[in-house]
């Protein structure tokens, strides 16, 4: 009996050796493991480097771009530029959206296209953003501590009056229906000219306008069909018969009295001049309240701050931290169409002499440094799109 516990402790002592043993050897090699991941991280961040996985977190933010002479990382690791986009982006689709789009035939529709491109290149982009504001607005975080244009703080009541008048929110039942959507965003730009671009940008199930760019005369390189016009006051068609049938009319708020401007709109009141505006401002416009939507201020800010990278300034309208309507469009796109297109997009200031604006003669020349924009970050934003093929430049103007 003694000799079998004696035997009993004996070899439950050796199995507790075994166990220490391998426990200080499993210990040791996390250790050296974790010594050279620190020692990796630290030769990143002194190189200004961000590594992340092929398929990375949403909450990564990624650190700048350039390599420190000689530092070779390891293959399986992808770069990102500061703001989280991916540095080259000429780089072959990868295998899983290669074999998802393969069998599209050209000019067919391919369901969350878009999105799935600007998540190859963007691993921070989320999708779910609605187009308008709707009843719910005040319940979207993203907005509501901001002041406009980057959200909606102190303009709650003006903007609940609209929406009770309004009281639609999304497009219309035939285009949410779609099972597959197509837009384009119609630039202002004179690269659109005597490109007989016009049948093709009709051939869009949502087909977007900026300001008071016209179409009326210029159909053969525009087209003639209008989904969306998007617009500020100052920006507003203020000729009645210039407006186009059937389109929703858009407020992009920049400021809190363009909000208080479609209160007046929306209830047909007088608007006044005192409120404000830097030029004279449309004082009807020709849609009855079920015609007129809020844009999502989101999409100005994530336009700013996360795509184009343009200052803080805590939130608020500062030098060069105001991205221009068509980003603001585009940005909007990425979040609610399956394809995005654009035309009449990017100035060429080699060209003095080309025309500003497809519909006016005013030359390029006449372009002066913008307080409120920054054109060179947006334009590196818009290439970025265009060289990952997340959108397509029907004008090669970008």
């Amino acid at each position: 009996m003694k000799m079998g516990v004696l035997v009993f402790m004996r070899n439950l002592l050796l199995a507790l050796c075994l166990f220490l043993v391998l426990g200080f050897l499993y210990y040791s090699a996390w250790k050296l493991h974790l010594l050279r991941w620190e020692d990796s991280r630290r030769r990143e961040r002194k190189a200004g480097i961000s590594t992340l996985p092929s398929v990375a977190p949403s909450h990564i933010v990624a650190d700048r771009s350039e390599e420190e002479p000689g530092f070779v990382p390891e293959p399986s690791l992808i770069k990102y530029d500061h703001l989280g986009f991916l540095l080259k982006l000429d780089s072959k689709v990868s295998a899983e959206l290669a074999t998802r789009y393969a069998n599209f035939s050209e000019g067919v529709c391919k369901p969350g296209y878009t999105s799935a491109m600007m998540a190859a290149i963007f691993p921070k982009f989320s999708r779910p953003a609605p187009m308008f504001l709707d009843d719910s607005f005040r319940k979207w975080g993203k907005i509501k501590e901001y002041v406009p244009p980057f959200g909606i703080k102190g303009q709650d009541n003006v903007i609940k009056a609209i929406l009770s008048a309004t009281k639609e929110y999304r497009l219309t039942p035939t285009l949410d229906s779609l099972h597959c959507r197509r837009c384009i965003i119609v630039g202002n730009g004179g690269v659109l000219a005597n490109k007989s671009l016009g049948s093709k940008i009709d051939k869009y199930e949502v087909v977007v306008r900026l300001n008071s760019a016209p179409v009326r005369g210029f159909e053969k390189d525009v087209g003639s069909k209008t989904t969306l016009r998007i617009t500020y006051p100052e920006g507003a068609i203020q000729k009645l018969e210039q407006y186009e049938r059937d389109s929703l009319f858009v407020l992009a708020g920049f400021k809190w009295q363009d909000f208080k401007w479609l209160k007046y709109i929306v209830y047909k009141e007088k608007v006044s001049a005192a409120d404000g505006f830097w030029k004279s401002v449309a004082t009807r416009v020709p849609r009855e309240p079920h015609e007129i939507r809020i844009l999502n201020p989101y999409f100005i800010q994530e336009a700013a701050f996360s795509f184009i990278g343009l200052p803080f300034n805590n939130g608020q309208m500062g030098r060069g931290n105001i991205p221009t309507l068509g980003s603001v469009a585009i940005t909007m796109a990425l979040h609610n169409c399956d394809e995005v297109a654009v035309a009449g997009f990017g100035y060429d200031m080699n060209l003095p002499n080309a025309p500003l604006h497809y519909y006016e003669t005013i030359k390029m020349a006449a372009i002066k440094e913008s307080w409120t924009h920054n054109i060179q970050k947006e334009k590196e934003f818009l290439r970025k799109l265009v060289k990952a093929r997340v959108i397509n430049d029907l004008t090669s103007g970008i």
